[in-house]
């Protein structure tokens, strides 16, 4: 019986067969001089900006990706694979160059967010899992940032992990979700693994493993007398309430901090249960509301001036449900020192290595340029950073925290009009002369050949 896990002994498998068909062949051609690819997303429909996320983990593969016995075995058994190859891959590991865009960076379409600079085989091995690890982290930051920009200040917590798709995924979406803006995760293992605050109630299984409110509410007190959120919808939303704050009145409790609303009108129910608690002298105990909540329900609440302190937000930020999919890329650029381009029918791809300039105007996002690497622009500020040098890290990677605190200060920079969610920015970065002469040589190249 296997349970499957992806780990740092089997990753370099966790890959499409053509990635190592393909390696084979240019190993069999002798076809190993430097590529250059491109890790970029083509425009979306629903977002006027995403966040960069993931990089941390890409990292970490680029770092300590190999082929043990076993894989080599399970390739051999495959007969697909001949012996020069395999032996080829039992000493594979990445000796190339990673330049990347930071994580909490904003980000837009057609920008190369990383780019690889390896060995043509290493920098095809690594392809599928590097799109694999970017794609949902960026879908869910940029989900959590939207989220927190409707959030006007209040609590936001992921509840996401049980509806995500797969363990991974629960984990890449916690860390995505902090990064984005939110406070904390009820994910007990992303909390010990990335150091993010962990926070939860109780469910209505509590409840109704007790059958009365009023035991379950106590006892729950009892145990965790300063970190109360009562669930208080399993029957009766406002008895509920009244029983929650009847079960710490008897246990002569002065304070609790907070009740959970899950489901019914959260306007009309807020209302009424902040009526309740302030006339039972609990003016700071909070109300927390879950159940289908988006960024789109939390913006409607607050201007209709819920009186909701804190929100659980559950499937819809993990799987990013009205953008489940990033349309994004992997694409060779440049090979032995010859810029390479794809002329495919709304998939162009731009040629050369490349850097991103970012302008501001009085600290306002003003634009962006993408340029050749070796190309200068005054006043603009160079988004692609070396990482990964020679197969080592260069750089110290920043803490969770301070990534989260690295989206919210670029989103500050923001224009106003590019954070309202219900408004769509269709921004696309300019492109240097340079890139674009290029561009226009290899078509008349390329197409002349055909």
């Amino acid at each position: 019986m296997k349970f499957g896990f992806v780990n740092e002994e089997n990753m370099s498998l966790l890959t499409d067969l053509y990635e190592l068909t393909m390696a084979q062949v240019y190993f069999e051609k002798g076809m190993n001089e430097t590529a250059i690819f491109d890790f970029y997303t083509r425009p979306v429909p629903n977002r006027s900006f995403l966040v960069n996320a993931g990089l941390e983990q890409l990292i970490y593969y680029l770092l300590n990706i190999k082929f043990t016995d076993d894989d080599i075995e399970y390739l051999r058994s495959t007969e697909k694979f001949n012996e020069d190859f395999l032996n080829f891959l039992k000493n594979f590991k990445f000796t190339g160059n990673l330049y990347a865009v930071d994580e909490g960076e904003i980000i837009f379409p057609n920008e190369p967010v990383v780019q690889i600079e390896a060995p043509l085989i290493e920098a095809q091995i690594i392809e599928t899992f590097l799109i694999n690890t970017l794609q949902l982290p960026i879908l869910v930051a940029t989900k959590a940032v939207r989220c927190y920009l409707a959030a006007k200040g209040t609590f936001l917590i992921d509840f996401g992990l049980r509806r995500s798709q797969g363990t991974d995924a629960g984990m890449k979406a916690a860390r995505s979700a902090y990064i984005g803006g939110f406070d904390g995760t009820s994910n007990v293992l992303a909390g010990k693994e990335y150091g993010i605050p962990i926070f939860g109630t109780m469910a209505h299984s509590y409840i109704l493993a007790f059958g009365d409110e009023i035991e379950a509410f106590s006892s729950f007190s009892e145990v965790y007398p300063n970190d109360t959120i009562f669930l208080v919808d399993t029957f009766d939303t406002i008895k509920g309430v009244k029983n929650a704050v009847k079960a710490v009145k008897e246990k002569d409790i002065k304070f609790f901090k907070g009740v959970r609303l899950d489901s019914g009108d959260l306007l009309s129910l807020s209302k009424e249960v902040r009526k309740i608690l302030n006339s039972n002298g609990f003016y700071n105990t909070k109300i927390f509301a879950s159940g289908g909540i988006n960024e789109f329900k939390i913006k409607e609440l607050i201007s209709k001036k819920a009186p909701i302190d804190g929100w659980g937000v559950g499937t819809e930020l993990v799987v990013s449900a009205d953008l489940p999919y990033l349309d994004c890329a992997y694409k060779l650029v440049e090979y032995n020192k010859n810029p390479v381009m794809k002329l495919s029918s709304k998939k162009l791809t731009l040629p050369y290595k490349k850097q991103i300039y970012r302008f501001y105007e009085d600290g306002t996002f003003k634009k962006d340029v993408i340029t050749r690497y070796d190309e200068k622009l005054d006043d603009g500020i160079p988004l692609l950073k070396e990482y990964i040098v020679g197969g080592k890290l260069v750089r110290d990677l920043p803490s969770i925290k301070d990534i989260r605190n690295k989206t919210l200060e670029n989103l500050n920079k923001l224009p106003d009009n590019f954070k309202d969610i219900e408004r769509i920015v269709s921004y696309t970065p300019e492109v240097s002369k340079v890139i674009l002469e290029t561009v226009e040589k290899l078509k008349k190249r390329l197409i002349g050949k055909k």
